[in-house]
């Protein structure tokens, strides 16, 4: 192959991929039980930080940035004036185990424009997999694009060589999608999560009764939306996100901040910052979902259909709620501990272990890891300060603002006003 032509197709669709955040931890298991190259038994893939602090690679491509669509959110539009580019199947296997080899990345993230059909551009996706599990004896992770509109066939046997597959749901709402997208809908990517979903479920019991069964998509899948290109409201948006969650039984959804790439009446202008702080806060009310017991109903609702963009959404949602606290840390249970500003999942483990061999004080809270200045507001233990005042939950939040200083308050505020 041509080193400077593939080198300029690679900053071509490399490039075109930034956009497409959901490719993190992938959670995947498959063992190099063959004799081939790597395995994708880590916690983590995609240029961004496990769990035990490793910070993890991928290489993060398009097959093609030609589609046949003209979505107004999309950089890769048909409509778009930008060099377009496509590798051949066996460019993206050969480069992929060049790097694999050199230790520049640990996996491979794939996806594509749609060029004449979902299941031409579907069936070569699937080929570089092939390929690579096949003929190149390739163990390492794999996160797969699934194409909207694909066969089932194709997306059946795709989901036996990849570790994680995702399709995005682009907008929050399917107003929002006919507003930018008029030629797609969310029905064309409920079908192949409701699918692979079936058939993750059928796998899963077929391996309680067979002893060899193949994998499929052990790592289980995701979606994205992007965030502030139409006017939906947090509300919307996390509803539609604990929907999929619960329908699916998705592995993650992520937030994508619009970065605005055109100058179209109906989208933010260019020069306007991407929501990043938005951004934040909804992967915080997406953490509170599925790993603090918050239902999104108590976090959003008609009365409050937007976060809060000084505080954190636990903060405010115990702010909002003052008549459950203060919480007696040596007492309550460990789901309302969890409901504690101030203290995490792996705290409130501790707190409940620690308390068994007697009453929790202040000092011992702190090096438990409780963030003791933001929790003091919301608690009692052992050696709580006797307090006159009874504080309303106003002059809480202006205590604890005063003490914080955050690096998400440096973003321009406004960018929560663009509707």
């Amino acid at each position: 192959m041509s080193f400077d032509r593939i080198r300029e197709k690679l900053n071509i669709l490399a490039d075109a991929a930034k956009y497409d955040v959901s490719c993190s931890s992938s959670g995947g298991t498959r063992k190099n039980d063959n004799k081939g190259l790597g395995d994708s038994h880590s916690s983590g893939i995609c240029h961004t930080y496990t769990e035990d602090g490793r910070c993890v690679s991928l290489l993060k491509i398009l097959l093609t940035n030609h589609c046949i669509y003209d979505c107004l959110f999309c950089v890769s539009r048909k409509s778009n004036d930008v060099k377009r580019a496509a590798f051949t199947v066996d460019e993206v296997v050969e480069l992929t185990m060049n790097f694999y080899r050199r230790n520049y990345i640990e996996g491979l993230f794939l996806s594509s424009g749609i060029f004449k059909n979902a299941d031409f551009t579907m069936e070569r996706l699937l080929l570089v997999c092939k390929k690579l599990r096949l003929e190149q004896n390739y163990n390492g992770y794999i996160h797969l694009k699934t194409i909207p509109g694909a066969s089932d066939e194709l997306i059946k046997e795709a989901g036996l060589y990849a570790d994680r597959m995702s399709i995005n749901l682009e907008m929050p709402t399917e107003a929002g999608l006919k507003l930018l997208a008029p030629e797609k809908s969310h029905a064309d990517v409920i079908k192949p999560l409701a699918f692979v979903q079936q058939n993750i479920s059928q796998f899963a019991a077929d391996k309680k009764l067979i002893k060899h069964i193949p994998k499929f998509v052990p790592a289980g899948q995701s979606t994205q939306m992007v965030i502030g290109a139409t006017p939906e409201s947090d509300k919307d948006i996390m509803y539609t996100a604990s929907a999929f969650y619960k329908n699916f039984a998705l592995k993650r959804v992520y937030y994508s901040g619009y970065v605005p790439i055109s100058n179209d009446s109906r989208m933010p202008i260019l020069g306007t910052q991407p929501p990043l702080l938005r951004e934040n806060r909804l992967y915080q009310t997406d953490w509170l979902m599925r790993f603090y017991g918050f239902k999104v109903q108590e976090i959003l609702n008609d009365a409050n259909p937007n976060l809060d963009v000084d505080i954190d959404p636990k903060l405010s949602w115990a702010i909002r709620n003052m008549q459950h606290f203060p919480v007696d840390i040596n007492k309550a249970d460990y789901r309302m501990i969890l409901r504690i500003p101030g203290i995490g999942v792996m705290s409130a483990n501790k707190i409940v272990q620690a308390r068994k061999f007697g009453k929790l004080r202040i000092d011992q809270l702190k090096k438990i890891g409780v963030a003791y200045n933001r929790a003091k507001h919301f608690i009692t233990c052992a050696d709580t300060p006797y307090q006159i005042k009874d504080y309303q939950g106003t002059q809480i939040k202006a205590f604890i603002m005063a003490d914080s200083q955050s690096k998400y308050l440096k973003t321009d505020n406004n960018q929560m006003l663009l509707f």
